[in-house]
């Protein structure tokens, strides 16, 4: 009795670690499970040896030894009349009993089978710790690499990472021309020199100035002998931001996402890959087949009442359909809305500077992100993981780890992002794109204690913050088509557990307040991430005003929970809305927040907007929602029209011709144009 009650104990905790293992490194990196994890593998390792010693052979009548196996056979079988067993020859189970011993952990099976068993969990605890321990296996401490940041109508930012051994400081330079044009190549033009010193962890960001409007530019960098590195082995290549005073609309293509981590769900191995970048280049280069997806419109004009709630909408009526991706213009650049690292899971390897630069090389090593940083410009704001879960930081910058987290993150991602128009230094910032608009926010460093205070007092970007958004919203409102605000946590309270009090829901009062100016503002548009899922929402108006769409997209590379959905249709508060039924007015009830689409299935998840401005009087932004590689969705947001001042940029209506000529005369195209 004893052997079998171990017996069923070693089942039990071998099935048990394999089902936790699997969690751990399929479903969701939880800190907890590490821990359980070899807990639970010692726990079977002891059973399983306790078992083998009470189970030990036994002698049989005839003086021969009879192993557990054999026990188990004659019990059964019949026995004969005089009590003994029947003996038969070894019968060799069949393949699917095996593999089902196997799966189900049974060791009441043949000593070969056991050998698998245990073969088996040895491979998911080392699996395990590899998943855990890899940035320590590979500090990426060699990785060279550079990109483009900000990009400007007269410049661009580039960061550059040179290590080199045995120094503790060097020099690297840009070399940088036009690039090609009718296969006529300029000449190298020397460009700003980057400064790298191991106490930068080698890595600086320059500013290249001098550039001309809407034109494409390449660079590579060289020594100090003005020799060319080998790195990067063919020129890196970006296109200056159209001037953002001319009175005509545009038509260009973004991405937004947020959340990534290598190698999850995890796959031997394969400790330096990143999936989600890995489908995300292939869908950029080269695009893929079109995939048909419901269409759903969400219109920014509080008079035209033609929203349709339903994935089988048609919006023939309202506005063109959304272009297939082979007919889609280039990407420009990506917005990335936090938890580019995840300092705190599933390890946290404590508060120093070295073990959050090391999880920033990580990931500027991985060749599948390698693929999309040395062809798109990347922008970036930070959420709770590049410090640590929930991370409030009350405008306190000496509170722990505050200082050290965000010493790497300034290095690899703040000083490529566009300069902050307040004189401190402060990570959020706004820029444009031609007549588009854009405003990131930072949620993280100012937010207060949402455990704490008065709801009425909590706030989550600080006074000072406030102030300049609200400023930002005074400047583009009549002279921006869309309007796009970036909050790395999400808006709406529509999202349950944790995101009561992580999000915007649990600092209602500065929320609602915020919300009560955007509704006086046209064709505002929220990006947000964070919940691993994707949802876009609408915000109506109580009467008059503008409706406001928010579209939370995550995460890129990283894990989503299956089965379980945390986001309600519509809120409980309503507003009033007016409708035309019958050729008559009537006011309506309507839910302020609701859904328009959700979808929270899928590791892997990119927004893109394409966004048009080019018919100033229908103003339309195309999104495709791609999940794991494939459109899944497309929503239709139709703004307000809007109107332009007159051209007051000269650069822009001078040929491409003469802007050479001005080049070679040494004249740059300056703040004049």
């Amino acid at each position: 009795m004893a052997s079998s009650g171990l017996t069923s104990l070693t089942t039990l905790s071998s099935t048990l670690f394999r089902v936790v293992s699997y969690i751990f490194l399929r479903v969701i990196p939880a800190r907890i499970l590490k821990t359980l994890i070899p807990s639970l593998y010692v726990l079977y390792l002891s059973s399983l040896y306790l078992d083998s010693l009470s189970a030990g052979a036994e002698v049989a009548q005839d003086g021969k030894e009879v192993t557990a196996e054999e026990k188990e056979k004659e019990k059964r079988l019949p026995p004969l009349p005089n009590g003994s067993h029947v003996k038969v020859p070894e019968i060799q189970r069949t393949i699917p009993a095996l593999a089902l011993s196997i799966f189900a952990s049974s060791h009441t099976f043949s000593p070969r089978t056991r050998i698998a068993n245990i073969a088996i969990n040895t491979l998911l605890l080392f699996a395990a710790v590899e998943l855990v321990l890899y940035p320590v296996f590979d500090d990426a401490s060699d990785v060279i690499f550079t990109r483009v940041g900000a990009v400007y109508p007269d410049a661009a930012k580039i960061v550059v990472r040179y290590p080199q051994v045995g120094l503790n400081e060097t020099e690297v330079q840009v070399v940088w021309r036009q690039a090609s044009t009718n296969n006529v190549q300029a000449a190298w033009k020397t460009g700003p020199v980057a400064q790298l010193s191991a106490e930068r962890d080698w890595v600086n960001t320059v500013r290249l100035g001098g550039l001309w409007p809407s034109t494409g530019y390449e660079y590579r960098l060289q020594d100090a002998n003005e020799t060319l590195l080998p790195y990067p082995a063919e020129p890196i290549r970006f296109k200056t931001f159209p001037d953002p005073r001319l009175a005509v609309g545009s038509h260009f293509r973004f991405l937004a996402t947020s959340c990534a981590t290598p190698n999850f769900p995890y796959a031997p191995l394969q400790g330096r890959r990143i999936k989600g970048y890995d489908l995300l280049a292939d869908y950029l280069w080269p695009k893929p087949k079109s995939v048909a997806a419901p269409l759903i419109v969400a219109n920014a004009s509080v008079n035209d009442t033609s929203l349709n709630e339903t994935a089988s909408s048609t919006t023939s009526s309202v506005a063109p359909s959304a272009p297939s991706v082979e007919e889609a213009i280039p990407t420009e650049f990506m917005l990335f809305l936090g938890d580019f690292i995840y300092a705190d899971v599933p390890m946290y390897f404590g508060d120093d500077k070295e073990s959050y630069r090391r999880l920033y090389r990580r990931n500027y090593q991985s060749p599948s992100y390698r693929k999309v940083y040395e062809r798109l410009p990347v922008f970036h704001t930070y959420d709770d993981h590049e410090i640590i879960n929930n991370y409030a930081g009350q405008g306190n910058d000496t509170k722990p780890p505050f200082q050290n987290a965000t010493d790497a993150f300034q290095l690899y991602n703040v000083d490529a992002n566009y300069d902050s128009k307040a004189k401190d230094d402060v990570y959020y910032y706004d820029f444009r794109r031609g007549d588009v608009a854009f405003f990131v926010m930072d949620t993280r460093r100012y937010r207060s204690n949402p455990e704490d205070g008065s709801v009425t007092t909590r706030t989550m970007l600080g006074e000072k913050q406030l102030g300049a958004l609200y400023e930002w919203l005074g400047k583009v409102n009549s002279t921006s088509s869309f309007k796009f605000i970036v909050t790395s946590v999400p808006f709406t309270s529509l999202w349950t557990h944790d995101a009561q009090t992580d999000s915007w829901a649990g600092y209602e009062s500065e929320k609602t307040a915020l919300l009560s100016v955007l509704h006086t503002v046209p064709n505002v548009i929220i990006l947000s991430g964070d919940r691993h899922e994707f949802a876009a929402i609408e915000f109506n108006p109580d009467g008059f005003g503008h409706r406001i769409v928010e579209v939370s997209t995550s995460p890129l590379s990283m894990f989503y929970v299956p089965l379980i959905r945390t986001l309600r249709q519509a809120s409980e508060s309503t507003v009033n809305s007016t409708k035309v039924i019958d050729g008559e007015e009537l006011v309506v009830e309507i839910p302020q927040e609701r859904v328009l689409k959700y979808i929270a299935s899928g590791n892997y998840k990119w927004s893109s907007f394409e966004v048009d401005t080019r018919d100033l009087q229908h103003p339309v932004v195309h999104l495709e929602v791609l999940i794991d590689g494939s459109v899944k969705s497309k929503l239709l947001i139709t703004g307000q029209p809007v109107h332009l001042s007159s051209p007051t940029a000269l650069g822009a209506l001078i040929p491409q011709g003469v802007k050479g000529i001005f080049n070679k005369i040494g004249l740059s195209p300056i703040r004049w144009f």
